[in-house]
């Protein structure tokens, strides 16, 4: 059954009239005859009743006309879609974030989409990196922005690397390690932590500080970084967060040194699959922007010896140039 031969069969049903039929469809009357005739036969059975003044549906072209009318009409709506898809007119674009970026950090991104695409409608989807690990694969998004241990990065995700953070100690003006420049990892030993569920460090953290000579206790746990810093700033315990998601005034922040912890934020697709018109744009707008940022701000670059969570296999190019440091490479 093909698509012109449906035109006609409902040409020739609101018309009730071969010729008018023919001349609406702009084809030669024969050809339209003929169309109709093999759908007849495709169908096994006569669609109208033929009569030189009395053109009119049978029994049988009844039945069908409503089906073939929305066939016509989901034909016509899954090409304006096809359309809309290739020329970036209205399009879907699922981003998964992972909840522990601050929003400063991609607004610009998110930003820039919606001014050179306006046809592209942004989804964002909230979620742990492990989470956004798995819609990604399960095909629930279309591109994710997180950081995992390299250990944890299915070997069918391509990561983009976009930019590195430090991570920090978090506590109350008035606790003891506040009076310090920084915070050796020895120092928490014994300490109270606050502890954020949804941190992609989760299970390597603790293993970490007790390598280091540090035995922490939980006292809070929570998914909200926001009842995390509520807590810190109330004196429960100290946090260990990404610099730029500290957003409460009653909580200050110490570098931890001794060493060293940064996280490498990656925008993650799927390794081979062709991108999307969305999902092309939103990699093309990334490599527009200086994710080093602002180059009067001091160097704040990973040493050699600080440890590096979230790198993996680079891409053959890499978004940024990191070489030489400006305000937040990676």
């Amino acid at each position: 059954m093909e698509m012109h031969q449906i035109r006609y069969f409902l040409a020739v049903a609101e018309e009730l009239n071969f010729t008018r039929a023919a001349d609406r469809c702009h084809v030669a009357q024969p050809s339209l005859t003929r169309a109709i005739k093999l759908l007849e036969e495709e169908l096994g059975g006569a669609l109208f009743h033929r009569e030189r003044a009395n053109t009119h549906l049978t029994e049988l072209g009844r039945s069908v006309q409503p089906h073939l009318q929305d066939a016509f009409v989901q034909s016509d709506v899954a090409k304006r879609i096809a359309h809309n898809f290739k020329t970036l007119k209205k399009l879907n674009l699922k981003l998964g974030i992972m909840c522990t970026i601050a929003p400063a950090e991609l607004v610009g991104l998110i930003g820039a989409i919606r001014t050179r695409h306006p046809g592209i409608e942004v989804e964002m989807v909230d979620a742990s990196a492990r989470e956004l690990n798995d819609k990604l694969l399960d095909g629930e998004i279309d591109v994710a922005i997180y950081c995992l241990p390299a250990d944890e990065v299915s070997d069918k995700l391509l990561l983009r690397p976009l930019f590195c953070e430090r991570m920090m100690i978090v506590l109350h003006p008035e606790h003891k390690l506040a009076m310090r420049n920084a915070v050796r990892v020895i120092d928490l030993d014994g300490e109270s932590y606050v502890n954020r569920a949804k941190c992609e460090f989760r299970g390597y953290v603790g293993g970490f500080f007790h390598e280091h000579g540090a035995s922490c206790e939980v006292v809070f746990r929570s998914e909200r970084d926001d009842w995390v810093l509520a807590m810190i700033a109330s004196g429960q315990g100290f946090g260990f967060m990404p610099e730029n998601c500290v957003s409460n005034a009653g909580v200050v922040t110490r570098p931890l040194i001794n060493p060293e912890i940064w996280r490498e934020v990656n925008l993650v697709t799927i390794r081979g699959r062709p991108h999307s018109p969305a999902v092309a744009a939103l990699v093309k707008e990334a490599t527009r922007i200086d994710w080093r940022g602002d180059p009067t701000l001091p160097p704040n670059t990973p040493p050699d010896s600080a440890v590096v969570i979230g790198r993996a296999a680079r891409v053959s190019a890499p978004l940024p140039d990191c070489s030489g440091a400006a305000s937040k490479p990676c």
